[in-house]
């Protein structure tokens, strides 16, 4: 009898994307002990690992290791680097923090709900969604678009965040002038707004398609209609 030769077994968890999400899980706890004190050094590992954050998805579709635990480590580092930066700029604006609340709120139950109903549909990660569904979303999750909304939103809060300390260089506009970090803050809300926009629409849709799936399960249970 002739034997197969047994593969052997892949170790995803050392695959490179999901080695560059460890990575960026280490910049941003530097970032996280730096935040209260420390803005420089708190901005550069921040953003750097924000960087890396396109070269994960790069490097799984150049290299065919995109994985669910890579979709789902990657969702989770940006829910908590988003999450603890926001935290700090509650203590920093105290008079926002119900804003900041609120957005913290809506980004991780809008994500949260787009990957269930993606899971419970078959699909592996919650930027996959149904294209042919809403124009608004298939526009927002094309590559270029999302980096710029997704970059925009992170800028937002940065400057925020700089801006408690300072007020940055100051620039000429318009024969006045105006610091960088509050320009940027300027320049970058509008996007970021749109985005929490667009998270609104994410959760409605994504609710209505996980009712649809209670629906149709209770119609296979012979429920539907019972009392």
């Amino acid at each position: 009898m002739i034997r197969k030769k047994r593969m052997p077994e892949e170790n995803i968890f050392l695959f490179v994307p999901n080695l560059i999400g460890y990575g960026r899980i280490i910049l941003v706890l530097v970032s996280f002990y730096y935040m209260p004190f420390n803005p420089w050094m708190a901005g550069i590992t921040y953003l750097l690992s924000g960087f890396l954050d396109a070269f994960d998805g790069w490097s799984a579709r150049k290299l065919k290791q995109g994985t669910s635990f890579g979709a789902a480590l990657d969702m989770i580092t940006d829910r908590c680097s988003t999450t603890c930066l926001i935290m700090v700029l509650c203590v920093f604006y105290p008079s926002y923090a119900f804003l900041f609340q609120c957005v913290v709120a809506l980004d991780i139950s809008s994500h949260w709900l787009q990957m269930y109903s993606s899971l419970v549909q078959g699909d592996n990660s919650h930027k996959v969604t149904d294209l042919g569904a809403n124009p608004i979303l298939r526009l927002y999750y094309k590559r270029v678009s999302l980096f710029i909304f997704c970059a925009c939103n992170e800028l937002f809060f940065a400057a925020l965040y700089f801006r408690h300390f300072s007020y940055g260089p100051i620039i000429p506009l318009f024969g006045s002038s105006i610091g960088l970090w509050t320009l940027l803050a300027f320049v970058t809300f509008p996007v970021s707004l749109t985005k929490n926009l667009i998270s609104v629409l994410q959760m409605v849709l994504a609710a209505r398609n996980v009712g649809a799936l209670d629906v149709a399960q209770r119609v296979r249970d012979g429920l539907s209609g019972s009392t």
